[in-house]
C-alpha cells in the first residue's frame, strides 16, 4: 500500500500546477542508441527560474531524440535547441487546461484507491486460504480483516490527503491570478 503511495505521488509529480518542476519530465522516454531509456537517466534537468526548464545532456549527440522525445509527449511544451541544451519555457495554464488536470489528478488518486482496494481483497483471499488449509482459525481470520480494513482506511485518507493538497496547486495559482487581473483592472479605472 505504500509503494501505491509512492506511484499517486510520483503520478502527481509529473503533472504540472504552474511552477517549473523536473519531475514533470519523469515519464519522458528517450530513443539513446537503439533503446528506450528515461530522460533523467542521460541528461540533468534543472529549473533556471519559475517558468522554465534547462536540459543538458550528458552526451551532446542525444540532444535531437531528447527534442523529439519532448514534443512526442502530451506535456504541450515546445524545446528550444540551441546545439548544448534545450530549453522549455512552460506556458501559463489556462483555466480549461487546469480543469483538465484537475481531472486528471482525480482519476489518479481514483486509481490508486483501487490498487489500495485491490491489495486489501488480495490479502482477505489469502487469509480465507489459510483458514481453509487450517492454518488460521476463523477468529483469527476475523481479527486479520478487520486490522487490515483499519490500515486499509488510513491509506484511503493518505490518498485523499495528497489528491486534495495537488487539487489545490492545480486550482489556487489560477485564482491567484484571476485576483491579480482583478486587481490590476481596479487599479486602471
Amino acid at each position: 500500500m505504500e509503494k501505491t503511495i509512492d506511484n499517486v505521488r510520483s503520478g502527481f509529480n509529473s503533472i504540472r500546477t504552474g511552477r517549473a518542476n523536473p519531475a514533470i519530465l519523469d515519464k519522458i522516454e528517450v530513443e539513446y542508441y537503439g533503446t528506450p531509456v528515461i530522460l533523467k537517466s542521460i541528461a540533468q534537468i534543472s529549473t533556471p527560474d519559475s517558468s522554465s526548464l534547462l536540459v543538458q545532456p550528458y552526451d551532446k549527440s542525444s540532444l535531437k531524440s531528447i527534442e523529439k522525445a519532448i514534443v512526442a509527449s502530451d506535456l504541450g511544451l515546445t524545446p528550444n535547441n540551441d546545439g548544448e541544451v534545450i530549453r522549455l519555457t512552460l506556458p501559463q495554464l489556462t483555466s480549461e487546461r487546469r480543469k483538465e488536470l484537475s481531472k486528471i489528478v482525480a482519476k489518479q488518486a481514483e486509481e490508486g484507491k483501487v490498487a489500495i482496494r485491490n491489495i486489501r481483497r488480495d490479502a482477505i483471499k489469502s487469509y480465507e486460504k489459510l483458514e481453509k488449509e487450517k492454518k488460521l482459525s476463523e477468529d483469527n481470520v476475523k481479527d486479520l480483516s478487520a486490522d487490515l480494513q483499519k490500515v486499509t482506511d488510513e491509506y484511503m485518507k493518505k490518498i485523499d490527503s495528497i489528491y486534495k493538497q495537488k487539487e489545490k496547486k492545480v486550482t489556487d495559482e489560477y485564482m491567484k491570478k484571476i485576483d491579480s487581473i482583478y486587481k490590476q483592472k481596479e487599479k486602471s479605472m
